[in-house]
Parts: structure tokens; sequence; C-alpha cells
């Protein structure tokens, strides 16, 4: 680990670790439809949930112009507050590396490509596939993080496609977002990060601490879902899992009306005229 972080040309390292929760389920479609793909459960989660975000101010020092000096020294303080080898490091270019750790927090589920089976392009008969694209479903344990190590002119966006690289994730980066959150007075403040702004000076002004500020991959939320960001495979998936959704509320309203007409007619048999 201490050698990635020896340069800032290096690939990126990754750490992941899982908790006790398991996945929701997966399961790959193997009909024909070209690119088809089935939830394993049908929920409408993906649409936005009424909930305001709150803005967190705590980035003020982040937006001042850091000297050279201040950026070594805030990054002895840092180095010296953790007890990992998860150590930041200067470059002769001014810039440094780190870790960022993310968690994530999302709602909906994402899609890989299925595993291969045989040679690439081949059925299971040695037949070509004929292009079929088809992909794997699944939702990731809601406890689920990873450590990136980084650089400070690394952006926000380019931690989202490194993480989704790094889970062979095919979905469109523009379908997430990179969040700061800080927990103060009892009560979790959350911060979009813009494309372009770099998540590892605000590790580095805040500290090593989780508690102080962490950063969270959640679905990109700007008040409406962003239709175009999905493919049409995904578009008619979520069709179908609205008619199913759909077909249950009207079967559970009509069982509703049915116990209570038959309740009013007990009623009424067993009353006397008056």
């Amino acid at each position: 680990m201490t050698n990635m972080a020896s340069s800032a040309e290096k690939t990126p390292a990754f750490e992941m670790t899982w908790g006790s929760s398991t996945s929701s389920g997966y399961c790959s479609e193997e009909d024909a439809d070209a690119e088809f793909e089935q939830y394993f459960t049908a929920r409408t989660s993906f649409f936005p949930k009424s909930r305001k975000v709150k803005q967190d101010e705590q980035t003020e020092e982040v937006k001042k112009e850091l000297t050279t000096g201040d950026i070594l020294q805030k990054v002895k303080e840092y180095n010296a507050q953790i007890n990992s080898n998860l150590f930041m490091n200067m470059n002769k270019d001014g810039s440094y590396t780190g870790f960022i750790k993310v968690q994530f927090k999302l709602v909906r589920p994402v899609s890989v490509p299925p595993p291969k089976k045989g040679s690439a392009g081949q059925e299971a008969g040695g037949r070509k596939s004929g292009g079929v694209k088809r992909r794997t479903s699944f939702y990731l344990p809601k406890d689920a993080s990873k450590h990136l190590h980084i650089s400070s002119r690394t952006s926000a966006r380019e931690v989202i496609e490194a993480l989704l690289k790094k889970f062979t994730v095919v979905d469109n980066p523009g379908k997430f977002a990179l969040y700061e959150s800080n927990e103060r007075h009892d009560q979790v403040y959350l911060r979009k990060l813009s494309d372009g702004e770099c998540p590892l000076p605000l590790r580095l002004c805040a500290g090593p601490s989780e508690k102080v500020i962490s950063f969270v991959l959640k679905e990109n939320e700007t008040g409406e879902v962003n239709w175009h960001a999905f493919s049409m495979p995904e578009l008619k998936n979520f069709m179908r899992i609205l008619q199913r959704e759909e077909e249950e509320h009207v079967k559970q309203i009509v069982q509703r009306y049915a116990l209570a007409r038959t309740k009013m007619r007990e009623a009424l048999a067993g009353s006397t005229p008056g």
C-alpha cells in the first residue's frame, strides 16, 4: 500500500470493505431480447424521494488558496493523526496524493456485464450470439465502502468513474453523484460535489476523521429523474415494474372494497327494520 501511495502517476489503488449484510439479489436475463434486464425486486425506488438535502458550509477553508508551505504543514498534521498506512504525500509540482473512503448509499440496482460462458461471442452450443448484449443487475450492499488512492487534482467525476470501473458497472456515470457528508448536532448534512470539484483537498482540510466529513456515492438527485441517462432496456424494464405494481395496487383496492361491501351486507341482513 505504501508503494502505491509513493507516486501520483501510478494507477489509483483500491481497497474494498464489505459489511455483514448482503446484496438484495440479482438475476441475469437469458431471453433473446437484446440488452433486456430483469431486476430481482420490483420496486419503484428509482423515483426521487421528497427529501431536502441540506448544504454544508464547512468548505470555506478549501476555497481559500493555500500556499505550498500551508499544504506541506497540513499534510504533516494529517499524517500525524492517522494510525494506518493511508498517508498523504507531497509531490514536487505542489500537488499531493492520498486516500479517500467512499461509502455506497444506492437505492437503485446497478448493471454489470454478465459472466462469460465459453468463448467470447459464442453460445453454449457453439452458435454465435448475434450481437445480443445482456446485463446483470443487482443491489449493492448499503454498507459497502471503498478506499481510493487519488491526487489533489482528481475531480469528483473522475472518482465516480473510477468507482464504476472498479466494480465493472456499465451504467452511465451521470446517474451518480459524490456527496460530502458530515454530522452536527445529531443531524446529517449532505452537500453535492460538482463534477470538477476535488475531494482530496476537502479530506486534507477536515483531517482523517470520518466523523468530521465523509464521502458518499448516491444517485444523482436533481429534483427529477434524468430518464435520458438510462438505456432503452432499462426504461422498458422500469415500465414493466410500474405495470406490475399498478396491477398489484388495483388488486388490493378491489379486495378492500369487496370486503367492505360484504361487511355492509352482513350488517344490513342482521338489522331489523326501524
